[in-house]
């Protein structure tokens, strides 16, 4: 790590701006989460999520970071809007309408997140709408009722309450990718999980010394997210590089082409979406299940609960399709087919044109099949162990793998704006880190 790459940020007055305006706005983040809704128990809030150890309400706290815990505005966090534009995506596949949208530049894409921020609304009405009524029949551990004056005042003032909230954190998301450095939304989930790691780790020194964990499981699980740390960075990395040959041209007295070169494609394409987009389908209807008193709302509840059969046999399965799905709408191996036509390339042993497309695909088609296990083990085989451990925070390879991903992605962001205005990156020349596209 280059100390002369840190210095340059400073340098450069329009990154430096840039980096300031991303650590203000999520900084604005954080003091909204500690802003709580009117008319909640506080107390009695604090003691019933300490019963929720290893839940559902436990992994949809992490990513609001720490925001329903003490059922701030921001209690919803960025989940809805997540929800949203899965759902629009979905709809781009099969609706005409918005499949033209999609094709028409600027223009489409300013039209289709119009679309989004209206689902999103949407969605954190009726979100809140749940949350609100399961509230009034949650009580502590002791007896005492959460909510202070049940009724339609409380419902509506919630609801108004927590899907401002959500309007809020969709803007600051969309200001920090506009103005800032990195993706908004990514980060914003980045802050929330960061935000709770020293809370976690207290937790879990404060077991160390009462006894209720030994010394020897907390070893066990300081090396076992090394090593997942280390796996995640090395397959984030992880690319296959097919061999592009182009032919020489001669314009005039110069010849062009004739080198070299290839054409990356990385193991995991589609980033930290998958797990991300995961969680979103499966904590919605998931919570609202968990906040009714049928008995098979609490049997669903229940089986899809983190650590559970049902929940990682979902969760495995919803990583697999959005990695396929994600790749197959960023990645158009036509247009690189054609791409690669247009300027006199080609691969070796595959004909221009149709073939070429039909090569690349079969590639990305393996490597995402790759890429999509190496998801699931990361998000799925810690969260397993860490839950066999008895470990009082939800911090498992989905979490990981988004702070990391972020990370790397921001960095990567970072380091393109001093390279492109000749000045040193954070890493030496060989190192430097390489983004997802």
């Amino acid at each position: 790590m280059s100390v002369t790459g840190f210095q340059n940020i400073f340098k450069l007055p329009e990154l430096k701006k840039r980096l300031l305006y991303t650590l203000a706005l999520l900084f604005v983040y954080r003091i909204g989460v500690h802003v709580p809704t009117p008319g909640i128990d506080a107390v009695a809030l604090e003691s019933f999520f300490s019963q929720a150890k290893g839940t559902l309400l436990a992994m949809f706290d992490m990513f609001s970071g720490g925001a329903l815990e003490r059922l701030s505005v921001f209690a919803l966090g960025i989940m809805p809007y997540i929800s949203a534009s899965i759902i629009l995506q979905l709809l781009t596949v099969v609706v005409p309408t918005l499949e033209r949208l999609s094709k028409e530049g600027e223009q489409g894409r300013k039209k289709i997140t119009q679309y989004t921020r209206y689902g999103t609304v949407i969605l954190s009405l009726i979100q809140g709408f749940g949350i609100s009524i399961g509230l009034e029949k949650m009580v502590s551990p002791g007896g005492a009722p959460i909510v202070l004056m049940p009724g339609w005042s409380f419902r509506l003032l919630t609801i108004i309450t927590l899907t401002s909230g959500t309007a809020f954190i969709m803007w600051l998301g969309e200001q920090i990718t506009e103005r800032g450095i990195g993706n908004g939304i990514s980060l914003i989930i980045f802050a929330g999980i960061v935000a709770r790691m020293p809370v976690a780790v207290g937790n879990s020194f404060r077991l160390l010394s009462t006894g209720e964990m030994n010394i020897f499981m907390l070893l066990i699980l300081l090396i076992m997210m090394i090593i997942v740390v280390a796996f995640i960075i090395f397959m984030e990395q992880g690319q296959r590089r097919i061999s592009v040959q182009y032919a020489k041209r001669i314009v005039g007295r110069k010849i062009y082409g004739g080198q070299n070169t290839h054409l990356p494609l990385k193991v995991n394409t589609s980033g930290v979406i998958p797990p991300i987009f995961a969680s979103s389908i499966i904590m919605f209807p998931a919570t609202l299940a968990s906040f009714f008193e049928f008995p098979i709302m609490k049997a669903i509840s229940e089986a899809m609960s983190p650590g559970s059969f049902v929940y990682e046999l979902l969760f495995v399965a919803f990583i697999f399709f959005f990695c396929y799905f994600y790749t197959a709408v960023t990645y158009n191996p036509d247009d690189v087919a054609e791409n690669l036509k247009k300027y006199g390339g080609y691969i070796p042993g595959i004909r221009p044109g149709k073939k070429t497309s039909e090569y690349i695909n079969k590639v990305l088609t393996r490597i995402t099949l790759g890429g999509a296990c190496y998801i699931s083990i990361v998000c799925v085989l810690p969260s397993v162990l860490i839950s066999k451990f008895n470990v009082p925070f939800y911090f498992g390879g989905t979490a990981l793998l988004i702070v990391i991903g972020v990370s790397i992605d921001t960095i990567a962001q970072i380091e393109s704006h001093l390279i492109t205005r000749n000045y040193e990156g954070f890493l030496k020349k060989g190192g430097r880190i390489k983004g997802r596209r």
